[in-house]
């Protein structure tokens, strides 16, 4: 897959065969769109081409909502949809210029100028251009002059497989990993660094990677438990060209834990796992960490000694769980 962080370095592609989006998640409804790009352009011997946006436009036209949490970052964007056989992706960066367009400047210029689109695909009720007011009705409108074709997958065929990227967030906020993951098509994860931490779960026999998310705007799931899986992975910083994927290493199994450990009267968002049978330093190291099984809600034990004692059940469970 060819990447490029602004639509300005794409060269327009003779046969660009085309969908728009912000494909949060990269779900198994996303899926279905991107699996019809890539079987019209191989009736057409075209190039595929997703235009996606960063940031999220609603970080752009309301940036005083602190709310919006997105399943992605940009870069584990790119890993899924490098992984679904995408041939360029273009990451526009979203400004408001950007979203001041009419509907007929954005496809004039945008997709017609700077892509070279023969074929549009878009979900049912894609909007764009100023307001949002741009849609399915305006691409046919002006198919004919800009000379491409239409096609929107039907809200039946989205719906089929019961899936949305609200949903999938809805259900990682109330700790349904289980659901979240089978409407991914993937475990559900989260990147970040191993920082240092107050080093407790060592004292108790419980040593444990503390894990920083810089992305403020990156969805966390609901304070408790997990089962999880992990490879140490290393990334090149993203920049147009040909796209590096992340190389992860071997895969690390462990007890997962996001809260705010109130039995020692912590404050803070802390998360941290637990590895199995690692002796390994991770200081520094980028880890994925990859939720398999939601096991319980984060909870105030009367003191160490009971944590510890549940603690050790959990890790029974949990290595049951992934073996």
């Amino acid at each position: 897959m060819k990447i490029y962080r602004n639509i300005e370095d794409f060269i327009p592609l003779d046969n660009a065969v085309v969908t728009i989006g912000t494909f949060d998640g990269v779900h198994i409804g996303h899926q279905k769109i991107i699996s019809s790009l890539r079987e019209y352009a191989q009736k057409i011997n075209g190039e595929t081409v997703l235009l996606t946006f960063f940031p999220h436009p609603r970080m752009i036209l309301h940036p005083d909502d602190d709310s919006l949490r997105l399943i992605n970052t940009i870069e584990e964007k790119a890993d899924r949809l490098a992984d679904s056989g995408i041939d360029h992706l273009i990451i526009t960066p979203f400004t408001r210029d950007f979203s001041n367009q009419s509907a007929e400047e954005y496809i004039r210029e945008i997709l017609v100028s700077k892509i070279g689109t023969k074929r549009i695909i878009i979900g049912y009720d894609h909007h764009f251009g100023k307001d949002r007011k741009g849609s399915l009705v305006d691409l046919l409108k002006y198919a004919e002059l800009y000379h491409y074709t239409v096609q929107e997958i039907p809200e039946q065929d989205i719906n089929d497989v019961a899936v949305s990227s609200t949903k999938i967030r809805e259900a990682l906020i109330i700790g349904e990993i289980a659901t979240a993951n089978k409407y991914l098509g993937y475990p559900f994860h989260i990147t970040g660094k191993v920082i240092k931490g107050q080093q407790l779960g060592r004292t108790i026999g419980y040593p444990t990677a503390n894990i920083e998310v810089p992305e403020n705007y990156k969805l966390i799931p609901a304070y408790g438990i997990y089962a999880v899986e992990a490879t140490i992975v290393e990334q090149e910083e993203m920049s147009t060209g040909d796209y590096k994927p992340a190389i992860t290493g071997p895969r690390l199994k462990g007890m997962g834990y996001i809260g705010t450990r109130p039995t020692v009267k912590g404050i803070n968002r802390s998360i941290e796992i637990n590895f199995f049978d690692l002796n390994e330093d991770l200081y520094g190291k980028t880890l994925r960490i990859e939720f398999i099984h939601f096991v319980r809600h984060d909870h105030k034990f009367e003191n160490i000694e009971e944590m510890t004692k549940q603690l050790a059940e959990d890790e029974k469970n949990i290595r049951a769980l992934l073996n």
